[in-house]
């Protein structure tokens, strides 16, 4: 059975069988485009970097913003100067999922009942 190579929107390169192919690509053509990784330009400390991240991940990042009454920029610059990883962008994404995870916990533990964020209201109407 012969391959066929394809390079996706991220730019890594999939291996596919022929007979798969097909199937790979119409099963997952709808997720792919929909989490896609966008490139952005931020300025930090007066330098500009850019940060690759999922739509789902940059309005995380402005609803935890406007919930702390802070700018993103600052946001991203408290993240960027208290991360323990190597890559902005692997740090913005634990920053998230660390917020909403202790939040989720404490409304667990507190008894509250919060409304939802509506950071991806495509992936509510799936559950």
């Amino acid at each position: 059975m012969r391959g066929r190579r394809s390079t996706g929107s991220n730019g890594m390169e999939h291996h596919m069988l022929n007979d798969e192919a097909e199937i790979m690509d119409d099963a997952r053509s709808a997720p792919v485009k929909e989490f896609a990784v966008v490139k952005r330009s931020v300025v930090i400390g007066g330098h500009k970097t850019s940060v690759s991240l999922e739509d789902a991940f940059w309005a995380s990042l402005k609803d935890i913003a406007a919930r702390r009454g802070i700018t993103l920029s600052r946001q991203i610059a408290s993240i960027d100067q208290h991360r323990r990883t190597s890559n902005l962008s692997s740090a913005i994404r634990l920053f998230v999922l660390d917020y909403f995870r202790t939040r989720a916990m404490s409304a667990v533990f507190i008894g509250e009942r919060q409304k939802p964020p509506s950071i991806v209201p495509a992936l509510a109407d799936r559950v």
